[in-house]
């Protein structure tokens, strides 16, 4: 038997259109099923209703780059999962595998409204492993996946050189050449499983989920590293990429790979060159002291900027580096510092799910789309703002006191 809940009468940010509008939702099984002025029937009468006049309805907010789940709130080693040291080269992990759902920073997450995140491995590697996409509600990790697998991280820069400049990472140049040859190895590993009749992989064939004519004997030896790639160099899924943009974009370019630049704290002083190529950009975090040579020109006006200059921009965390509740504050610096308000909120909503490819899921209240909304009076960018609901899937999942 469906579900129902809802909304009636708020005031709707949709993150489409730029002014905001009274109308009724109602959601159906975790789903918008009808946005209208007046709702009426017998549907709406089975509904629970929240009464939302007066009070301002805004889509769940989007984090596209956080590590959130994978580094314990005040846990200390046993919770940081999220930098794999063994090896600089480890596409084959999954950041799913490391999330505990169950830590404090969901629960403050959700009480900022951030309703949805990309979270995944950091920068220690020159290749990471897959960051996935998650709500932030829920027990086990399996129950609350977008999609397991939405991008590969890569990293250049200082990370990388200092984790493993013992290991023969010493340079720039080294992380770029150890990056091409994963991609040329994978390049060269898919056309002998191709010319072998299979148009997967060892891993699907293995799972027995896809039926193919395969000559086992010409099936190269499975790699797990390269099967992690495998989706990358046929353009299934995004490199994510941590500093150095311009080599990202050479790269990316050089191997025709989909791309997305994360961090971009130097991106003010491209800005022109990063609108020509558009790439969609996540700037942040914006927060805190400049402590690598890399974050020396931070700052909340880079949005603006960027946005100005014709980029799609996303406004992220990085959390732990700023807590997820923070996101929509973080949007509030970058409109006190010249970005629009529209833009501002586009970029933790519809641009922020469009740099991790969850667009036809969340980031607007549109119907069809995942019921996620954050309710309050007035707006989410000030430091005084006070959520009411968070609701994720049609549940409500935070509720203040008031």
């Amino acid at each position: 038997m469906s579900q129902y809940l809802l909304l009636k009468q708020g005031t709707i940010h949709n993150a489409v259109d730029e002014e905001a509008f009274v109308a009724d939702i109602l959601i159906e099984d975790g789903k918008i099923k009808k946005i209208a002025p007046v709702l009426e029937g017998k549907v709406i009468n089975e509904a629970a209703v929240i009464d939302a006049m007066g009070i301002d309805v805004y889509p769940g907010f989007v984090d596209a780059h956080c590590h959130l789940g994978l580094d314990g709130y005040a846990v200390g080693f046993a919770g940081q999962d999220f930098n794999e040291l063994g090896d600089p080269v480890t596409p084959q992990l999954s950041a799913i595998d490391a999330i505990n759902p169950q830590d404090e920073t969901f629960r403050m997450a959700r009480e900022g409204g951030v309703t949805c995140v990309s979270t995944g491995p950091g920068s220690s590697n020159v290749i990471g492993g897959t960051f996935c996409i998650i709500k932030t509600y829920g027990n086990r990790v399996d129950d609350m996946i977008v999609r397991e697998k939405a991008a590969m991280k890569i990293a250049f820069g200082e990370n990388p050189k200092n984790c493993y400049k013992e290991k023969g990472v010493y340079s720039r140049m080294s992380v770029a050449a150890k990056l091409r040859e994963v991609l040329q190895k994978t390049i060269i590993y898919d056309k002998k499983l191709r010319e072998a009749g299979c148009e997967t992989s060892w891993n699907e064939i293995n799972r027995g989920s896809r039926e193919e004519q395969v000559d086992i004997s010409k099936m190269p030896a499975y790699d797990a590293k390269l099967e992690a790639m495998l989706p990358v160099i046929r353009g299934e899924i995004p490199l994510k990429a941590h500093d150095d943009i311009c080599t990202a974009i050479r790269i990316a370019k050089e191997f025709h790979l989909g791309l997305r630049l994360d961090h971009v704290t130097d991106g003010a002083l491209i800005a022109k060159e990063l609108g020509a190529e558009h790439f969609p950009v996540a700037v942040g975090p914006s927060f805190g002291h400049a402590t690598k040579y890399e974050l020396k020109n931070k700052g909340f006006e880079t949005p603006a900027i960027l946005a100005d200059a014709g980029c799609e921009v996303s406004i992220i965390t990085d959390s732990p580096v700023i807590e997820e509740r923070y996101l929509p504050l973080c949007a509030g610096r970058a409109i006190y510092n010249g970005m629009r308000e529209f833009d501002a909120l586009r970029a933790i909503t519809i641009q922020a799910a469009r740099h991790i490819g969850a667009e036809d899921r969340v980031g607007s209240i549109e119907e069809g789309k995942d019921a996620d909304f954050v309710l309050l009076k007035g707006t989410p960018f000030s430091v005084d703002a006070r959520i009411l609901y968070t609701i994720i899937n049609g549940e409500i999942v935070y509720q203040s006191g008031e």
